[in-house]
């Protein structure tokens, strides 16, 4: 399919050339959640423009980047965080491993600095993470992993055969198995999306699994490290998609597409306050403090105003409009095509019918709405996309999706 020739955009729509829009149902690369041409970016990036662009953190006070810390860590409830800003989610990952290893080593002795992974995972777009993570689709060739790769069936039925039966809280004894395996004093941490993003398409964990996780880790002093890149900052209904279950709360979390949306590159690196002193032992070894362009001013300054806007949203008329979406979508399971409906929050997967992906696409753009396919799972993979629409659509914007979608699948049969 071509790609739009865009001239203009205003908040979840496209305008391409020709007078054509297009809605934008996935925001861009699951990025845009706060919609494009926002007012309050603009604003925030021209007043640092005309103070400083760039300023080295060892020269220039970071006032504008501790400012960010801070929102952060208030905008997702980890009021007391260690933060590392960084240039994108990979980076983010990659600094988090760092960060695992040192603190294990210190505090806990480890030998190695293993990281754990599921077999339906993603988690950037590095030599390192594509080599640590489960999609298939991205996996290196095997002489070229770093002997690394995934070590866990994700709890979801088509990664983890149970015979017909379902996957429950008890799957995350497949951690437990996978770290006594190699000895907890080789494992630095797991790392785990709370709820699956694009690799598989929106599955969200049994009740109970995240839950155990954290157990299971916390008795054999392994650290949690939540990649929230794609869910972080509410995609999912909530600030983190972890704040749907009680007593899961991660050790380290990565967020990167909620405090840009696409305004700018960016990733942070939250560290809770009871592991972060380790970083500064006497006995860790040297990190690099941040990167040349590791949000640097104006990246602060763009992510200040995407948190303007979303502390500007109703948030009430926000879950309401979430619920709606997704009992729509749901409703659409077995109409034509589609195979299976699951989500949260502005965050779904529609599988459909082998060979029945492309065409689905096609007819949902002639109808006006732009999606993101997602990479299947299981033998023979499965395919679909991703519904994932920027979080300041309206009522009639998302009733525009809904029945784009409806429309094509009706056409596609």
């Amino acid at each position: 399919m071509p790609d739009f020739e865009v001239v203009g955009s205003q908040g979840p729509w496209l305008h391409c050339a020709g007078g054509i829009r297009m809605f934008d149902g996935s925001s861009g690369l699951l990025c845009t959640n706060i919609g494009q041409s926002s007012p309050k970016v603009y604003a925030r990036i021209e007043k640092q423009f005309f103070r400083y662009s760039f300023g080295g953190a060892a020269v220039v006070q970071p006032h504008i980047q501790m400012e960010l810390m801070d929102r952060l860590c208030r905008a997702v409830g980890r009021l007391d965080d260690f933060v590392a800003l960084t240039t994108c989610g990979t980076l983010g990952v990659e600094v988090a491993v760092g960060l695992a290893r040192n603190i294990t080593r210190v505090r806990d002795g480890k030998l190695r600095g293993d990281i754990l992974t599921s077999n339906l995972s993603y988690h950037g777009n590095s030599a390192l993470t594509l080599a640590l993570a489960g999609n298939h689709a991205r996996r290196p060739r095997p002489e070229d992993a770093l002997g690394l790769g995934p070590a866990f069936p994700a709890p979801y039925p088509p990664t983890h055969d149970h015979e017909g039966r379902g996957c429950d809280a008890s799957c995350a004894d497949e951690i437990a198995k996978a770290i006594d395996s190699r000895g907890a004093e080789h494992v630095a941490a797991v790392l785990i999306e709370p709820i699956n993003g694009t690799t598989g398409g929106a599955f969200v964990p049994p009740d109970g699994y995240l839950q155990r996780v954290s157990q299971v880790c916390r008795e054999r002093d392994v650290l949690v490290i939540h990649d929230e890149v794609l869910t972080g900052m509410w995609r999912t209904g909530t600030p983190l998609a972890s704040h749907h279950w009680d007593d899961c709360e991660a050790d380290i979390v990565i967020l990167s597409k909620g405090p840009g949306a696409g305004y700018t590159g960016v990733g942070a690196v939250m560290v809770s306050p009871e592991i972060a002193p380790w970083i500064r032992h006497k006995d860790a070894d040297p990190l690099p403090a941040m990167g040349t362009m590791a949000t640097h001013p104006l990246m602060a300054a763009a992510c200040l105003g995407v948190l303007d806007e979303l502390e500007s949203m109703d948030f009430a008329a926000f879950t309401a409009r979430a619920g709606h979406l997704g009992e729509a979508l749901k409703s659409l399971n077995g109409v034509g095509p589609v195979q299976d409906v699951r989500g949260l929050g502005f965050l779904y997967g529609v599988e459909v019918a082998p060979g029945q992906l492309w065409p689905v696409m096609k007819a949902v753009e002639e109808r006006g709405v732009f999606l993101y396919p997602f990479t299947g799972a299981g033998e023979p993979k499965s395919e679909g996309l991703v519904i994932a629409p920027p979080l300041v659509s309206t009522d009639d914007d998302i009733e525009f999706l809904i029945t784009a979608l409806s429309d094509a699948l009706d056409a596609v049969g």
